[in-house]
């Protein structure tokens, strides 16, 4: 359900940021609208990895199809790393050969929108991961808040264009977008490559665990080489 709902708002919210980049020529909002592309494609592999994930574990997957969910993650950061060098690529391009924007009002109006209707639906991702306790909609949900300081980020800086009419202002802050989302994409793999590889877990829950199973021992509880 929470899957089909990020696929659903990032349609709605590719959608409005091509809009505003269609009325504006602005390269910063273009930037935006890219990372709203790579959240479509980012939902769709976290719809197709919780449906293996859901499996339960059979013959050839005694422990289960769990691990499904960090392809996603890891898939996910991928092509956020890929959307960071596309915006930086046309933002350097836009530096060099600067263009008048035109209809910002209405731009930031739709790009707005966009944002707003991402930071509810990210909320609800993120509630909804630590209930089931998934990487998938975690990353998902980081994608999209990423995505939503990306847009306040973008539309701060065409408002201070309008006021100041500089435009060298527009690839700079898509540049700044660019930095921005590539410290996402790179935690996303890093994060993908532990679970694959069997990280173990943080000494504060290994702590935890000792403390339960202690708790249990006078129960014919007993352990070694947790």
């Amino acid at each position: 359900r929470f899957a089909l709902l990020s696929v659903g708002a990032a349609l709605a919210t590719l959608t409005l940021k091509f809009t505003a980049y269609a009325l504006t020529g602005s390269v910063g909002i273009l930037s935006d609208a890219l990372e709203s592309l790579v959240n479509l494609a980012g939902a769709l592999i976290a719809l197709m990895a919780l449906k293996i994930a859901a499996r339960p574990a059979d013959k050839t997957h005694p422990y289960g199809h769990d691990k499904a969910e960090y392809f996603s993650s890891g898939a996910e950061g991928t092509l956020i790393l890929l959307a960071a060098a596309s915006i930086a690529y046309t933002a350097i391009r836009r530096l060099l050969h600067p263009v008048p924007l035109e209809q910002l009002g209405w731009g930031l109006v739709v790009a707005g929108s966009a944002s707003l209707l991402n930071f509810i639906v990210a909320r609800a991702l993120l509630s909804a991961s630590r209930r089931y306790d998934s990487i998938t909609l975690e990353a998902d949900a980081k994608h999209l808040l990423t995505d939503v300081w990306t847009s306040v980020g973008v539309i701060v800086g065409l408002f201070a264009l309008t006021i100041t009419g500089w435009q060298w202002l527009d690839p700079l802050i898509a540049l700044a977008v660019a930095g921005h989302i590539l410290g996402t994409g790179i935690s996303l793999v890093r994060r993908s490559v532990d679970g694959l590889m069997d990280y173990s877990l943080p000494a504060d829950e290994l702590a935890q665990i000792e403390r339960i199973l202690e708790e249990h021992r006078d129960q014919f509880v007993a352990y070694h080489r947790l």
